[in-house]
Parts: structure tokens; sequence; C-alpha cells
């Protein structure tokens, strides 16, 4: 599994996936160090987390409590609709942006190309992005001020226009790869890791009709064993914090793997 996006799991990344997981995203520092507890992590290393996370703006303390900023709120945004895509039924039209702004500064290229990989748009030619219209989302600001919008349908087979614009057989792999590496580990951060490796390649899911995708795609499949891995250690979590915690209210705790 040497080939897979894995990173090391560290005070800062479980601080940030247990309040990816909170909806809304905000816990006080002593669930937070109960959380870190259940991965060996000292609860001193838990609070300078907390305190370098607060400097560098990825959180914010409010009366003992800690909330995510809104560039980490966007991210949480995106990985619950990467687990659960809004899509609707696909007629055969494709969505088409056209770069019609001119003289964009760098500053506005960069959040365009960004944007455009979260709306799961593919790049044809330069200044040229298209997709089935197959999901329901909004578009953001970089996208609607330098774009206008077009719906057509192409001449030639439109699986064939798919597969060369993603790479399905590479996701398809990796997509396999982490069920398997998923199903053998059995160190609960061992598999937390994994399931945060999962939920990166969601996000480049490109979310394609079915009709356009290959045989046996495992979209479904990954996103399934993510969702039992989730509910295991919402399980495992909540008894966790709990059992240390005497005055935590009812109710479970739910942890995201951080992306």
């Amino acid at each position: 599994m040497d080939s897979l996006e894995i990173r090391p799991l560290t005070a800062r990344s479980v601080v940030l996936s247990t309040l990816l997981g909170v909806h809304p995203p905000r816990l006080p520092a002593r669930y937070l160090v109960r959380v870190g507890d259940l991965f060996g992590i000292a609860e001193g290393t838990i609070r300078v987390a907390l305190s370098r996370m607060v400097a560098s703006g990825d959180v914010v303390q409010d009366g003992g409590e800690y909330a995510l900023t809104e560039r980490l709120l966007q991210r949480q945004t995106r990985q619950d609709e990467s687990r659960s895509p809004r899509t609707r039924p696909w007629d055969g039209t494709w969505e088409i942006a056209v770069i019609t702004a001119e003289r964009r500064p760098a500053a506005d290229r960069t959040a365009l190309r960004q944007a455009m990989s979260e709306l799961r748009l593919a790049e044809l030619r330069e200044g040229t992005w298209l997709r089935p219209a197959n999901l329901t989302r909004t578009r953001p600001a970089p996208v609607v001020r330098q774009c206008t919008f077009l719906t057509g349908r192409p001449e030639q087979d439109p699986a064939v226009l798919a597969a060369a614009l993603w790479d399905l057989d590479a996701w398809a792999a990796e997509a396999g790869a982490l069920r398997t590496a998923l199903s053998q580990a059995t160190a609960i951060a061992e598999r937390f890791t994994y399931a945060a490796a999962i939920l990166r390649h969601l996000l480049n899911d490109p979310l394609l009709p079915p009709s356009l995708l290959p045989p046996g795609w495992p979209g479904p499949a990954l996103r399934a064993d993510y969702q039992e891995f989730e509910t295991e250690f919402e399980q495992l979590l909540t008894t966790h914090v709990l059992r240390n915690s005497p005055n935590t209210p009812p109710g479970p705790i739910r942890s995201q793997p951080l992306t």
C-alpha cells in the first residue's frame, strides 16, 4: 500500500478531524483532549496544538470552546457533499464553462481553477471546462465573474469523452487499494488514517452518470465502506468521551478523518 496517499496522524489532524465531523463544528477543549487520548496523544500535546491552530486561523476560541473558521467550514461542506453527492437524472446534456473575463490577475486565475475542481468540471482546453449536467450545486463567485455557461451535447460518444477528461482507471485502482487497506487494518489509528485517505479520494470522484463509468465502478462501495467505518468510530468515540467526561451531554460525538 506504499502508493496510497497516507498522511501521519498528528494532534492537529485529530482535533480538526473531530471538529469536521461535528455539526455544528464546536467542542470544549476537554472533549478534544479525550479524543486525543484515544489515539495515545497527551493532553499537553493537544492543548499546544489548539493554541497553534488558533494562531494560524484554523480554529477560533470562544467561551472555552473551539470552533472551525470559515475556510474549514467550506471544507466540511465539500466533505459532506463528496460522501452524499446531490445528483439529478441525466438527460445527456453537458454543462460547458467558457472563460470570458479579460485581463485576469493571477489570484483570479488560481481561484477559478480551484473552483472548477470543486465543481468537478474538467478542462477540455485552455479556457473551456465541461462535465455532464447531472450535479446540483451552487457556482461560487470566481466562476460567475469569469465564465459564461452553456449547455450542449457532444457529437462523439460521451463515454469516450469522459474517459479522455478523467483518468477513471487510475481513480478506480486507488479506490480498490483503499478498500483493501481499510479492510485489513486493525489498529484504530491505522484505520483512521486510511479513512482520511478515502475522504480525500472521494473529493476527486468526478461523479459521472452511471452510463459513462467503466464496469464495476467502486465509488458507491467506497462510500459504503467509509460509512461503516464512521459508524463504528462514532460508537467508539462516544463511549470513550462519555466514560472519561461525566459532564458530556447525551448524544453521539462524531468525527470524520481529516481530508
